[in-house]
């Protein structure tokens, strides 16, 4: 991709930063000057790192992943959701609830159960209830669409996070950092370039400014995007095969309602989802051949109730 004008970045006013006062020296090698105790980025290597970070969106875009664009700051929610809009990338422009990525299973069920409640409103089934009823679900899908909309198509934790100002998103930015997901920023004077990946050096608090820089990074994922449906002779859209598991494991973690989540200890005939155990338990309560039950099986190898470092006595 070419290189941004540095005219356009002058007036996007890219190359403002925050006070003097409120620098963080780490940013120093991005900083080109001072002006009435403002701080003044240099645009040479905030071009440097904006491609550095556009060709590595393009690689993981064309390898089919995701990219998460994650904005909730007030001059920022709009001109991020129509970027990832427009290269149908997630997106968090509301709120970051805490665990969205260290605890995407239960997300996940949050999203299953939107999707449910407007399967139910489209399909006629909420026909046959009351209007209160139908009130409080429609309520309900509502809120949890402002929330979560943006990332109901997310199957599994992105591949990169696109971040603007690091310093307002650290949750997310946590977040990612425990699960070595990729991060992409834009960093201002007041912020921590060492915290991301790739930071890109930028005012993070003007509108145009955060326009410019995100519809870049959006540019160079539709240029993966389009690689990658070439490199597909024609097959737009289709899924790979670690996609497809994926996707087939969380919709089966989603189906379970919370009975033998285990990986499936086989014990007696009956109670069988109350175990969680690998092992094959003896008929006999104690018994248990494996690495601990639930209710039941224990690690020892014998048969009564009283072997078995497990077992216990039944009453």
């Amino acid at each position: 991709m070419e290189r941004i004008d540095h005219k356009a970045l002058l007036e996007a006013q890219v190359h403002f930063g925050h006070l003097k006062r409120k620098w963080n020296p780490k940013m120093l090698p991005y900083i080109f000057g001072e002006k009435k105790g403002i701080h003044i980025i240099d645009l040479n290597r905030t071009n440097d790192k904006l491609e550095d970070a556009a060709q590595a969106v393009k690689s993981i875009a064309k390898s089919g992943r995701k990219i998460l664009f994650v904005a909730t700051k007030k001059q920022a929610k709009e001109v991020v959701k129509e970027a990832a809009k427009r290269v149908n990338m997630p997106f968090v422009t509301e709120r970051w609830l805490g665990g969205m990525l260290t605890n995407f299973t239960t997300i996940r069920k949050s999203i299953k159960k939107m999707q449910n409640i407007e399967k139910m409103l489209q399909d006629g089934t909420m026909e046959s209830v009351t209007k209160k009823e139908k009130l409080v679900l429609t309520r309900e899908k509502e809120k949890m669409e402002k929330v979560l909309g943006g990332v109901a198509g997310m199957n599994r934790v992105p591949a990169a996070l696109f971040l603007v100002d690091i310093t307002h998103e650290n949750i997310a930015l946590k977040e990612a950092t425990r699960l070595n997901v990729n991060t992409i920023g834009i960093v201002d004077t007041n912020s921590d370039p060492t915290k991301v990946d790739f930071a890109i050096p930028g005012n993070d608090d003007a509108a145009k400014s955060i326009s410019i820089l995100t519809n870049y990074i959006a540019d160079a994922i539709a240029e993966g995007l389009a690689e990658r449906a070439a490199g597909q002779e024609g097959v737009d859209g289709a899924e790979t095969d670690e996609e497809i598991a994926e996707r087939n494991r969380y919709e089966a973690e989603l189906e379970e309602d919370g009975g033998g989540r285990g990986r499936g200890g086989l014990g007696d005939k009956k109670d069988n989802k109350d175990r969680g155990g690998n092992g094959l338990a003896k008929k006999r309560p104690g018994g248990g051949s494996g690495h601990g039950g639930g209710n039941r099986g224990g690690s020892g190898a014998g048969s009564r109730p009283k072997t078995g470092t497990g077992g216990f006595k039944k009453p």
